[in-house]
């Protein structure tokens, strides 16, 4: 089978795509990839690594207010559906797929019109401006999260959950722990702000030290690169409790996540799908500064059944962080009774789930 991957932009729609490929190249030796990308995304920097082919073309997103830009997007849209189509006629493939960003918009608006099978992942509960417009011309649209179906037509969707779901299975959290220089025995909250870490996040977290410190627990707190540097003048300053260990990035989360008990995150896609894959209970501070206000609306997914708390970011500081840390941490039967609700809600053959849909739409479109 001959795969094109478009996704770009983000981790998020880059991590579930990378996890996707991973996960066909096991089951199909004899696959061939292309990923499409662009060359200012965080995508040429990740796919290349992976060994993957890597070809680039150059679209925007449009603003949301009338603005010249706009049109030169339209234009640099129209430039990219012509470069995709030259590309996708090189290589050939049965399949294209986007998991998101501006740049699946020209590739697999390309591919439909070139009449080869195409599918749309979503990762959110509410789609972007992206998928919505694909989702006329696609095959089949998959999905995350239940709430994302209103958006779609009915007839093309289907449910399968993110990729990046079944890659932090069966892994050796006690390594994890280990690797993270946190104790192998006492109860872990790992608390981090996405990749790039959360300002507001680190406040909270510093402030909370001194109550920290009283815990019989351990803290795996992740910065995240571009605010290490600051934290670590305010941890100088004040002190660094034992039973918190600092990192400014992990590369090893899947093993790290296998051995917490409880996560403190934003409401990324990715996260939630590794987290409920695992039955860890979490709470959860979504960005309030995401396009449609997706990542409450993600959080509110796990919150409404009991596998989350929420915490908005108007209600965080370091009081109320500790507090529902211990509301839940504290509570062996609160703990046990959140990690039954998270792990029901996770999709853990997700990649297989996709990959799947992918070979039904190709056998279909070769009959």
């Amino acid at each position: 089978m001959k795969i094109v991957v478009s996704g770009g932009g983000t981790g998020g729609h880059i991590y579930p795509a990378l996890a996707l490929i991973r996960e066909i190249q096991k089951q199909n030796k004899e696959a061939e990839f292309l990923y499409i990308g662009t060359t200012n995304g965080l995508e040429s920097k990740l796919v290349p690594r992976e060994n993957i082919d890597f070809k680039a073309i150059h679209i925007t997103g449009f603003k949301r207010k009338l603005s010249f830009e706009n049109v030169k997007t339209v234009l640099r849209f129209l430039k990219g559906v012509k470069d995709s189509k030259r590309m996708l006629k090189e290589f050939r493939p049965d399949i294209v797929i986007g998991t998101g960003g501006y740049v699946c918009g020209p590739v697999v608006y390309a591919a439909s019109k070139l009449g080869i099978p195409t599918i749309i992942h979503e990762q959110n509960s509410v789609p972007g401006l992206t998928n919505k417009f694909l989702s006329r011309y696609v095959n089949k649209i998959a999905i995350c999260f239940d709430e994302a179906k209103e958006y779609f037509p009915a007839q093309k969707t289907v449910f399968t959950g993110n990729p990046r779901a079944s890659e932090v299975i069966g892994k050796d959290g006690i390594q994890g722990r280990l690797a993270a220089g946190l104790s192998a025995t006492m109860p872990v909250v790992l608390i981090f702000g996405g990749s790039r870490g959360a300002r507001p996040i680190n406040e909270a977290v510093v402030k909370a030290f001194a109550d920290l410190a009283e815990k019989p627990y351990q803290v795996l707190y992740i910065t995240g690169d571009v605010h290490y540097e600051d934290v670590k003048k305010e941890v100088d300053l004040i002190g660094n409790p034992k039973n918190v260990v600092i990192k400014p990035f992990i590369h090893n989360m899947p093993e790290v996540l296998a051995g917490v008990d409880l996560v403190v995150s934003r409401a990324g896609a990715t996260t939630l799908a590794e987290i409920t894959s695992l039955g860890i209970p979490s709470i959860l501070v979504p960005s309030p500064y995401v396009t449609n206000n997706h990542q409450e609306k993600n959080a509110r997914s796990l919150s409404d059944h009991g596998a989350a708390e929420l915490l908005l970011e108007k209600d965080l500081n370091n009081n109320s962080l500790v507090n529902h840390i211990d509301r839940i941490l504290l509570n062996n039967d609160k703990l046990k009774e959140m990690k039954i609700k998270a792990k029901k809600m996770g999709v853990p053959d997700s990649a297989t789930r996709l990959y799947s849909l992918m070979q039904e739409l190709v056998n279909t479109n070769q009959k």
